[in-house]
């Protein structure tokens, strides 16, 4: 029997004592930092709390012809304005060749009489004007962002100004006639 088997350095396959306390030692470390790091991963998951107004319903029954509301979901203004034939006429005829971001009225809406977006101006993240029957519309009869001088249209599309993009339609579905689930 060799001298280094007799110590214990070396085993009948080859490896050591040492290579052995080495791999586990190595395993050890890499057990306590994933203990260390999930609970600071699963701290970045949502809350109840947010998780509860990751949807919303809206009862549109008694929202009038012309009418427009704001909701609250995910802590953004979701304006829903229920449009009359003549808004939605001129949002239809809106040639794609006059759009900064163009998309057509149907892609917007599920039910041409409701317009449903998240309100906050793709510029610089203001709250457009437009939804009190007072405010300023803009100068297409949609919604005007007095911040820098965004101009939307009765289809929540950007047609003048510096913004960027459409106001943003959020994942919604109708549960019934008049109900409305957004998120």
């Amino acid at each position: 029997m060799s001298e280094s088997t007799e110590t214990g350095h070396a085993s009948e396959d080859g490896g050591s004592r040492r290579d052995f306390l080495g791999m586990l030692t190595m395993a050890t470390a890499a057990v306590g930092a994933a203990s260390f790091a999930w609970p600071i991963i699963d701290s970045m998951n949502p809350s109840a709390e947010v998780l509860a107004l990751a949807s919303t319903e809206v009862d549109l029954d008694g929202v009038e012809v012309g009418q427009a509301i704001t909701v609250i979901w995910r802590k953004k203004p979701v304006f829903i304005r229920h449009r009359t034939p003549e808004e939605i006429a001129e949002a239809e005829a809106v040639p794609m060749d006059d759009l900064v971001d163009p998309e057509t009225d149907e892609a917007r809406v599920k039910n041409p009489n409701f317009l449903v977006m998240v309100g906050i101006c793709t510029h610089l993240g203001c709250i457009p004007l437009g939804q009190n029957p007072s405010d300023p519309k803009g100068d297409f009869g949609g919604w005007f962002c007095p911040c820098h001088g965004s101009h939307y249209d009765t289809s929540g599309r950007i047609r003048k100004g510096p913004a960027p993009r459409n106001l943003t339609v959020p994942e919604y579905e109708y549960l019934s006639d008049t109900l409305v689930k957004i998120g």
